[in-house]
C-alpha cells in the first residue's frame, strides 16, 4: 500500500488564487459541522441530496497521475450558503462551478472541500455542482489501515469500504447517500479500465482508451470502484445473470478451477436471497497482485492473486462477497454501526452456501463458531460495536449466529421469506437493526424481544 496523505496544505496568504485548493478563505468563524456518523464524524454533509455523479477522469499508470473533472447533480434540503465535498488532500482543485457561475471563494482542508457560494441556495432548489482537480492519488489513512486508490504493480485498484471514495473523486461520502454514477476514465490502451455498471463506450484515441460505464442504480460512494490492469475479459458460462471474470492470463487455468461453482452460487442466493439486484450482471477481478482481503463493490468483487491459486480454498470467500451484492450494496446499513447488516448477512450466506455444496452444515458451523466465540472477549455489542471493531471478526461471526438462531425460531421457510421480503422492501436502499427486527415480528408466532435482546443487545454470548 501507498503512504497516507500529510494532514493538508500549509496556510496561506489571503490572497491566494486557484491552481492549489484554495481562494481567500473567509475571516467568520465557520459553524462546526453537523456529525451525520459517528463512526465517522468527519465524513458525509448535509444540506443537500446528490442524485448523479458524472466522472471523466485521465488516468496515467507509469506516474499515478490522475486528473479529472466531476459533475455532481444535487438538490438542497436545507437553505445553503456554503457546502461541503469529501475529498482527499493528496488531490488539488484547480476550479470549481455552481449551476454554471465559477466560484471565487473554496478551500481544502482536513479531507474537505469547502464551497462558499455567492447567494443563498433555497430548499429545493437544483445545484449542478462542476469540480476540476488533479494529482496523484493515494489511499486515506484510516482506524482500519490505508484504505481507496491504491497502486498495484502494475495498475490500479480502488478499495473504498468505508472512507475511501474521498482518495479519488469529490463526493458525499456516507453510505446512506446513494446516487447513480457515469464514469468516464482514458488511460493507457494496453490496460483495462473495469469500473461499475454497464460498460457502454469504449473508444480508442492513438495509444489511449476511454472506457465508460453507466451505473444506474443507487449506490454508496464506498462502494464505486476503480479496477485497471492487464486483464483478460470472459464470460462465465449457463449462469442465471451474466457473470464477467476479469484476470492476468496467467491464472486462468487457476480460476476456471476456483471460480466453477460460482454460477450455483448465484442460483443458490437468486433462490433464498430474491432476484439479483442489479440489471448489469456481476463482475469479478482478480488482480495480479495478492490482496490481504477480497473487497466489494457495486456489482463487481475483486479479489487478490493469492485467492486464486488452484486450490479452491477461498470459496467461502467467494460466496461471502457475492452475498453482498444483496446485502450491504443493495440493502445498506444506514449508519456504520448496523455494519453487521452487512457482514453478518455475508457470513451466514458462507455457511449457507457450505449447506448447500457438500460442506459442513450451517448448524454445523454454527455450533463451532458458537463455541469459539465463547473463548473471546466478551465486550462487543453487535448493534454498536464501536468504530475500531466494526470489522472485529466477532462482529461477522456473531452476526450469523444471530441470523441462525432466528432461523431456528422462525423455521427455514419463515427464514427464508423474511430475507426475501428484506431485500425487496429495502432494495437500492438503506435501513438500520430496527428496520429488520420489525419486519421479522411479521414471522413470528411469538415475540423475538429475548433472542434479540441476548444476540444484538447484550455483549455476553448466549
Amino acid at each position: 500500500m501507498g503512504s497516507s496523505a500529510q494532514e493538508g496544505p500549509q496556510e496561506r496568504r489571503p490572497g491566494w488564487r486557484a491552481g492549489h485548493c484554495g481562494v481567500k478563505a473567509s475571516a467568520k468563524k465557520a459553524t462546526p459541522p453537523e456529525v451525520l456518523d459517528e463512526y465517522l464524524p468527519k465524513n458525509g454533509n448535509s444540506g443537500y441530496q446528490v442524485s448523479r455523479y458524472e466522472l471523466d477522469l485521465d488516468y496515467r499508470v507509469a506516474v499515478n497521475r490522475l486528473s479529472g473533472v466531476a459533475t455532481i447533480t444535487a438538490v438542497a434540503v436545507t437553505e445553503l450558503q456554503q457546502l461541503t465535498l469529501d475529498l482527499s488532500n493528496a488531490l488539488t482543485v484547480s476550479k470549481v462551478s455552481v449551476n454554471g457561475r465559477r466560484i471565487d471563494h473554496f478551500s481544502c482542508r482536513a479531507g474537505k472541500l469547502r464551497i462558499r457560494l455567492d447567494s443563498t441556495v433555497p430548499i429545493g432548489a437544483a445545484l449542478s455542482i462542476v469540480v476540476r482537480y488533479g494529482g496523484s492519488p493515494r489511499p486515506i489513512r484510516s482506524l482500519w489501515g490505508n484504505v481507496g486508490f491504491e497502486e498495484l504493480t502494475e495498475g490500479a485498484l480502488v478499495a473504498g469500504q468505508p472512507n475511501g471514495a474521498a482518495s479519488w473523486f469529490p463526493c458525499n461520502d456516507h453510505p446512506s447517500a446513494k446516487a447513480a454514477f457515469n464514469i468516464q476514465v482514458s488511460t493507457e490502451s494496453r490496460y483495462r479500465v473495469i469500473a461499475n455498471g454497464q460498460l457502454v463506450s469504449r473508444r480508442a484515441r492513438s495509444s489511449r482508451t476511454v472506457w465508460t460505464y453507466e451505473q444506474r442504480e443507487p449506490t454508496s460512494t464506498y462502494l464505486i470502484t476503480l479496477q485497471i490492469g492487464s486483464y483478460n475479459v470472459h464470460r462465465l458460462a449457463r449462469t442465471p445473470v451474466p457473470i464477467d471474470a476479469a484476470l492476468p492470463a496467467r491464472l486462468r487455468e487457476n480460476f476456471d478451477h476456483d471460480f466453477a461453482r460460482q454460477p450455483e452460487m448465484m442460483r443458490l442466493f437468486i433462490d433464498l436471497f430474491g432476484p439479483y439486484p442489479l440489471g448489469s450482471g456481476y463482475t469479478v477481478v482478480v488482480t495480479d497482485d495478492a490482496l490481504e482481503i477480497p473487497v466489494e463493490a457495486q456489482g463487481i468483487s475483486i479479489f487478490g492473486a493469492n485467492h486464486c491459486d488452484g486450490t479452491r480454498a477461498s470459496e467461502r470467500l467467494i460466496a461471502h462477497e457475492l452475498a453482498h451484492q444483496w446485502f450491504g450494496n443493495s440493502v445498506t446499513a444506514g449508519q456504520w454501526r448496523d455494519i453487521w447488516l452487512h457482514e453478518g448477512f455475508a457470513c451466514y450466506a458462507e455457511w449457507l452456501w457450505s449447506e448447500h455444496s457438500g460442506g459442513p452444515s450451517a448448524h454445523e458451523l454454527a455450533e463451532w463458531h458458537h463455541a469459539q466465540l465463547r473463548t473471546q472477549p466478551q465486550d462487543l455489542l453487535l448493534t454498536d460495536p464501536g468504530p475500531r471493531d466494526m470489522f472485529d471478526d466477532r462482529v461477522y461471526k456473531r452476526g450469523a449466529l444471530t441470523l441462525h438462531a432466528l432461523r431456528n425460531r422462525l423455521g427455514s421457510d419463515n427464514f427464508v421469506a423474511l430475507l426475501k421480503d428484506w431485500t425487496t422492501r429495502h432494495r437500492h436502499g438503506t435501513a438500520v437493526t430496527d428496520d429488520f427486527t420489525g419486519l421479522a415480528a411479521n414471522y413470528a408466532d411469538e415475540s423475538l424481544r429475548p433472542l434479540w435482546d441476548q444476540w444484538l443487545y447484550a455483549t455476553a454470548v448466549p
